[in-house]
């Protein structure tokens, strides 16, 4: 089964191709004989009661210096192309979360209702919204409040005296402050926020496992990967977020580790998410990633077990299953 793969991501000259996961999920795609197309989420569009995108066929060049930005090169012009004309297609657009975003995952919706094979589909990604999702799973969490109350929130700190506040929108680390006991700047940073009281944000009980990482466990069509990326911040940080200078380290999932991913990974799958990326501090879930989850390249460098081929053997199963 020879599958023409659609992705919908950033541009490609954006992409750091040497440790980006779409770039090794394209590298899979062709080890196994598959072709690979590319568009942007601008390029998708409804014409007639159908959904296309104005789609280009690439081919990664044999070779080619990843760290450079020749590493694939344009077979033919861009087409129009029914988006149920493809194998399979892969949703791996970036953040932010915007209304364009949610327009594309109406639009990949609709695709489906019409025989397209979306990965993650269309509705499991706008229904799963990355920080809320976890409230879902409240065993695994740490204590954790949502809302845009001000008074509310301080007395979750008063109670708590350590916490993290997050926007819901955020990627990357960006937005993310502890706020110790005696924060001086405590009403500055929840008006910040907040919007002055006009939006609503996360606070969680900080957790002080943090120093041992920020783990990236991978769920892989409903099972999960054998080894996660520990995410260690630098000296003096809170985030281990690799974009805010945290350093990467592949290790074997711990049992609590399996007890969670367990738990959750059947799901998430059944709900239409192949590929999700949980966030794990200690023995709590903060995050629970379904847009373009990453870290498939430093896992394998590191531990030698290829997280790309996995998931091209798991979406390969899930097409076969939805002909």
């Amino acid at each position: 089964m020879m599958l023409r793969v659609l992705f919908i991501l950033d541009p490609l000259h954006a992409l750091n191709a040497y440790k980006d996961t779409s770039v090794a999920m394209m590298r899979a795609l062709e080890a196994r004989g598959h072709s690979v197309s590319v568009a942007m989420q601008g390029d998708l569009f409804i014409e007639n009661g159908q959904v296309l995108a104005s789609a280009t066929s690439i081919a990664l060049i044999p070779g080619a210096d990843l760290h450079e930005h020749a590493w694939w090169s344009a077979v033919g012009a861009p087409q129009d192309t029914l988006l149920q004309d493809f194998g399979a297609v892969i949703m791996r657009k970036d953040p932010p979360f915007d209304m364009e975003y949610v327009y594309a995952t109406h639009m990949l919706e609709y695709a489906e209702t019409l025989g397209a094979r979306v990965y993650n589909s269309g509705h499991a990604i706008r229904n799963h919204p990355e920080k809320l999702a976890i409230t879902e799973f409240p065993e695994f969490t740490a204590p954790t409040l949502v809302t845009r109350d001000m008074s509310r929130i301080k007395a979750f700190h008063a109670l708590h005296r350590d916490v993290i506040v997050k926007p819901l929108d955020g990627m990357g680390g960006t937005g993310i402050f502890r706020l110790s006991v005696n924060e001086p700047n405590l009403n500055a940073i929840l008006e910040s926020l907040t919007h002055d009281g006009q939006r609503s944000i996360m606070a969680q009980r900080y957790i002080p496992e943090i120093k041992d990482g920020d783990k990236r466990i991978l769920l892989i069509g409903g099972e999960p990967v054998p080894f996660c990326l520990a995410r260690i911040p630098l000296a003096g940080e809170t985030r281990g977020n690799l974009a805010a200078g945290g350093r990467g380290v592949a290790q074997p999932l711990s049992e609590r580790d399996w007890m969670i991913a367990r738990a959750i990974a059947p799901k998430l799958s059944e709900r239409g998410l192949l590929l999700v990326g949980l966030d794990v501090i200690g023995d709590f879930v903060t995050e629970i990633n379904v847009t373009s989850p990453t870290c498939f390249v430093e896992i394998t460098d590191q531990t030698g077990f290829n997280v790309a081929a996995r998931f091209v053997e798991a979406l390969e199963a899930a097409v076969a299953k939805a002909q």
